[in-house]
Order: structure tokens, then C-alpha cells, then sequence
């Protein structure tokens, strides 16, 4: 049923046939990829919550745990309506390719409230695509490809079978996180830290 609604979704930026630019799969994370602490994010780009806390409280955590080296941090992506705005965000993410998707993402995330007040993705994913080096034949190209929306149901498929029902959703090393704020992580980090692996 998702990926139906996707694929009419995809519907909108459909245009003249490019090939698509470089799909990036698998797990995109940030940090020190030997760190003891890994966090697991799943995220929506269409969640309010998520948007606050990738605005507001991420740099912190970031300069306090990814930066320097402690933490291992993997954004999942989950959808929460409007389907549509997450799904073609974070598909147009990842066809930015692995060393600017964090950079869209966080773009979107900052934009949201725009997107919503205008209820109108297209001008400002375009927008920021071009920051990231995407022509609009490209993102065309993303967003209308198969494979890459059954990829991402995948990936939500994958959240859902381990729990994950509402975004933002945490867990660190693979324990789930009670809360969303940076003193609720701090104390899940340091639990985990007190833990053998």
C-alpha cells in the first residue's frame, strides 16, 4: 500500500527520462566506525519532533559525541505522513550520494516549516538538490526510479519489524532510548558506556 502511494507520489516530479544518478545503499552514518556506542536514530522528514531535534538539540549532540570520535551515530529513515515529503526528501538524499547526504538531510529538516506553510516540496527540494549538485532532471530521475522507493520501504519495513512506531525513535547500542532530549541520550550513553560489547 506504501509503495503505492509513492509511486503516485513520484507522479509530480516526473519528467523526461535521465538516467538516475548514484543510489546510496545501506546503513549512512557519521562518526568514528570502530566506536564502542553506536546511536540509532529513526527519523521522518516529515515529523515536526524530528525536524526540532535535528535543529536544535543534533549540533549539540554531534559536537559532544560524533565529533569527538565516542559515538557512532546511523540516521534510519521511517515515514510519517505526509508520506510524500519524507519519501521523496530523503530518496533525493540519498542520490546526492553518501558524502552529502547528511548535508540534504539537515536542509530539509531546516526547511520543513517552509515546505509545510507552502504546501509545496517541489521548489524547495529543487533548491536544495542544486546545493548538493543535483540537476532537476536528476531528482526527476531519483524519485521516479522503482528500486529506489522499494529500497526505502524496505528500510522502513526493517524499522517496523524491530519496534519503531514513532519518530524520533532512538536506540543505543541496540537498547531503546526513553526520551528524545539530549540529557535523555546523555543518560543512555552512559549506561551504555558502563556496559561490556
Amino acid at each position: 500500500m506504501r509503495h503505492a502511494l509513492l509511486s503516485l507520489a513520484f507522479l509530480f516530479l516526473a519528467g523526461a527520462a535521465h538516467a538516475a544518478p548514484a543510489y546510496a545503499t545501506g546503513d549512512l552514518a557519521l562518526g568514528n566506525p570502530k566506536a564502542r556506542i553506536v546511536v540509532d536514530e529513526y527519523a521522518s522528514l516529515s515529523c515536526t519532533h524530528c525536524a526540532q531535534f535535528n535543529n536544535e538539540v543534533f549540533p549539540a549532540f554531534k559536537a559532544k559525541y560524533i565529533d569527538t570520535g565516542n559515538v557512532r551515530y546511523v540516521l534510519h529513515e521511517f515515514l510519517t505522513e505526509p508520506v510524500n515529503v519524507a519519501a521523496i526528501g530523503f530518496i533525493t538524499a540519498r542520490c546526492a550520494g553518501p558524502d552529502k547526504y547528511f548535508a540534504v538531510v539537515d536542509s530539509l529538516f531546516r526547511r520543513q516549516a517552509e515546505i509545510f506553510e507552502t504546501r509545496d516540496l517541489r521548489p524547495v527540494l529543487l533548491d536544495v538538490a542544486r546545493t548538493a549538485g543535483l540537476t532537476e532532471a536528476q531528482v526527476n530521475a531519483c524519485v521516479t526510479d522503482p528500486a529506489n522507493g522499494e529500497a526505502l520501504e524496505a528500510r522502513v519495513k526493517a524499522g517496523e519489524a524491530r519496534g519503531v512506531n514513532s519518530t524520533p525513535f532512538f536506540f543505543v547500542n541496540g537498547v531503546k532510548v526513553d526520551g528524545v532530549t539530549l540529557a535523555d541520550l546523555d543518560r543512555a550513553i552512559a549506561a551504555a558506556g558502563k556496559t561490556k560489547r
